[in-house]
């Protein structure tokens, strides 16, 4: 499954990759940043910003941290054989990493072997390095930043719970689904859920039956304005629009009542917010 000379090449490349991401400070006085401290208008960074940094990966949530720009960050979650919860987007190695296959198939030690591979084209330079865990992404940014954390595997739910309420973060971290039974389960485990719908979905949707259980409604930023004014208007507390990338689009979803920005691009969409 994976390279081994194209590993032992890159070998000497991942040993500077820590001295890229210094260790952050300690967590703020008070407890965790908590989603009712969040600002008015809201951005998320979107895997990091993966327009802006690698996504999913160490150096990309830590760049997007120390940038400041964006008080909420984004990830994927996934679950290997061995019930190991790792951040990684696809079912499958092929298209972020330097190996195939399914990340399912791995177990906690194969997962180490694993390296990032960054996209063409991102600003700056990224070194490949090894894809995080769920546990090293808490460990590391919650008390620090609201997290969302999208699982993708349902059966992953209840493990991801119970990491979260371990760390005392469970009005820190949005939980994402676009299922809305595994949201609605993962607010009877005490979380913050969040649900997102593409614009599709919302032509059928009736967001008010949701009220009682979704704590954020993620709408797809391409979706019709009535669709997107029935999800504002709902009495679902939050709001926001995934994925914006472009000034236009962020102001037509201000306009239209979204309180959150989910975006690719935090740095170039907050630089240029009137």
């Amino acid at each position: 499954m994976v390279t081994r000379s194209l590993l032992a090449g890159m070998a000497v490349l991942t040993l500077s990759v820590p001295a890229a991401t210094p260790s952050l400070p300690p967590a703020r006085r008070g407890g965790p940043p908590t989603a009712d401290s969040l600002p008015r208008i809201t951005y998320a960074a979107h895997r990091g910003g993966a327009l802006e940094v690698p996504e999913n990966s160490m150096s990309g949530l830590t760049a997007a941290f120390e940038r400041g720009v964006a008080p909420v960050l984004d990830f994927d979650t996934r679950m290997l054989r061995d019930g190991t919860l790792v951040v990684m987007h696809d079912a499958t190695l092929d298209r972020t990493t330097y190996s195939t296959g399914p990340v399912r198939s791995l177990t906690a030690a194969q997962w180490r072997s694993v390296r990032l591979r960054p996209r063409a084209g991102l600003p700056g330079l990224w070194l490949p390095e090894r894809p995080p865990t769920v546990g090293e992404v808490l460990d590391r940014f919650g008390g620090r930043r609201v997290l969302m954390a999208e699982a993708k595997d349902p059966d992953s739910l209840p493990r991801l719970a119970a990491m979260i309420h371990e760390r005392g973060l469970a009005r820190s971290v949005f939980v994402n689904t676009n299922r809305v039974r595994l949201a609605r389960r993962a607010h009877r485990m005490g979380l913050l859920t969040q649900l997102w719908r593409s614009a599709r979905q919302l032509r059928e949707d009736r967001p008010r039956a949701w009220r009682g259980f979704v704590d954020l409604l993620d709408v797809d930023d391409q979706a019709r304005g009535p669709d997107l004014r029935r999800a504002v208007t709902s009495g679902i507390r939050r709001v926001w629009a995934h994925t914006v990338n472009t000034p236009g689009a962020r102001d037509r979803m201000l306009r239209l009542g979204c309180g959150g920005i989910i975006t690719d691009a935090p740095t170039l969409l907050t630089s240029t917010a009137r």
